[in-house]
């Protein structure tokens, strides 16, 4: 397993999710930050809840957020020495919902900025029909100074995404009992 110690935020998510708390609930967003990625056994522990399958571990993901019923938002680790910042950011919704909502960090961060969580960039084609993005200036400038080349519509994070990782929902089912 990851250990624990390696389980603190990089300074552009903590200043990201710093924003995300300070309006949780007040902007449509269902999305609530942790203060820091879950734990290696609380991963492992979900993972394996999520799945049906004892055998796996939390190694592949670092949990960061979930929505209001329990969805989880968090860097998939399928890149091979790369940095976290380069991993992509998925989310695994309460009820089976799949996506890759964004290819890294930078572009997590124009996501937010332009009013999405990951549980609307994973719905971006079925969104509820009263909801409408807001965009968020705090965060805007946040993605400004920490990924300014990464700046991009939501929509245009979102196909990114599932263009690069047009199988994740298979994979994850597949790890499915």
């Amino acid at each position: 397993m990851i250990p624990n110690k390696d389980r603190q935020f990089p300074a552009a998510l903590a200043a990201a999710m710093a924003v995300r708390l300070d309006c949780t609930g007040e902007d449509g967003v269902d999305f609530e930050p942790y203060e820091s990625f879950l734990s290696a056994d609380e991963t492992t522990d979900w993972l394996r809840a999520w799945t049906g399958n004892s055998d796996l571990t939390g190694d592949g993901f670092r949990v960061f957020g979930q929505d209001g019923t329990g969805g989880n938002a968090a860097f998939w680790l399928i890149r091979p020495g790369r940095e976290l910042a380069e991993q992509p950011v998925v989310f695994m919704g309460s009820e089976g919902e799949t996506g890759v909502v964004a290819r890294d960090l930078g572009s997590f961060l124009w996501l937010l900025a332009d009013g999405f969580g990951p549980w609307e960039a994973a719905a971006f084609y079925e969104p509820e029909p009263d909801w409408a993005p807001q965009v968020n200036e705090d965060l805007v400038a946040i993605a400004e100074q920490h990924a300014p080349s990464c700046c991009a519509s939501a929509a245009a994070i979102v196909e990114q995404a599932t263009q690069e990782f047009p199988d994740f929902d298979d994979i994850i089912m597949g790890l499915c009992r």
